[in-house]
């Protein structure tokens, strides 16, 4: 059983007197592990899908689970608990709290659970964080004195804070240059085979679509290609 399974999966999105049906029964399965990519046009039902792994969104028909647990039926507190504890995010525009420096922003999801580990503990972590993604030098900086990669490698080291299980990534690398872009696919790459942390993209990058171990092709909101590589591929630079 993967880690993510969606079993004709359906959304449909209400606007006006319309129904716009975004994801038309979608079947798959990620494996722990993976460095998967959702890829496809805009409208093609990326960004749904991942709204409904992550349990921001819920499907109109089929089954959704995470980690062995279906989504439908849980209440508010159970879905938030699911996130926090399993689910770590990576948004396009960074959503870095701009008071906040680097490692503070880091240490943010850590100080929203009921289970935050000791002060000792959580520090050495942050600064392993901070280490990992490259950005030693600049741990007390805020984010308006970085730039759009470090603000995104921040962004990485966050959604790694909470050690979860599953890394969702909507457009991770949209706003950035192919060289920066480039950086940050190998950062990413390079976390998910050091944690063994399931990494999820959607993307119309196509360096991801080569890195990535498993690519999910989809259109108009039905998968028209679904393909596992043999072994993992890609710079771990």
């Amino acid at each position: 059983m993967g880690i993510v399974e969606l079993h004709n999966v359906r959304k449909v999105y209400t606007l006006g007197k319309a129904e716009v049906h975004a994801v038309r029964g979608v079947t798959f399965s990620i494996e722990k592990g993976d460095f998967a990519s959702i890829v496809g046009p805009s409208g093609s039902g990326k960004s749904t899908i991942l709204n409904l792994i992550g349990c921001i969104d819920q499907p109109t028909d089929g089954v959704v689970s995470i980690n062995g647990t279906v989504t439908q039926g849980l209440n508010d507190k159970a879905l938030t608990r699911l996130r926090h504890e399993t689910l770590g995010f990576i948004f396009q525009s960074f959503n870095l709290i701009p008071v906040l420096n680097v490692y503070e922003n880091i240490e943010f999801p850590l100080l929203l659970g009921k289970d935050r580990p000791g002060k000792k503990e959580m520090r050495e972590w942050i600064e392993f964080l901070v280490e990992a993604v490259g950005l030693a030098d600049h741990m007390h900086h805020k984010s308006n004195e970085l730039s759009g990669g470090q603000r995104q490698r921040v962004a990485i080291a966050r959604a790694l804070a909470t050690k979860p299980q599953i890394v969702l990534a909507d457009e991770p690398t949209a706003n950035l240059d192919s060289k920066t872009g480039q950086s940050i696919i190998e950062l990413m790459k390079k976390m998910n085979a050091e944690l063994n942390t399931t990494f999820i993209f959607s993307t119309h990058d196509t360096t991801i679509m080569d890195i990535a171990d498993h690519v999910i092709q989809l259109l108009d909101g039905l998968i028209v290609e679904d393909t596992k590589k043999s072994a993992k591929v890609g710079s771990l630079s």
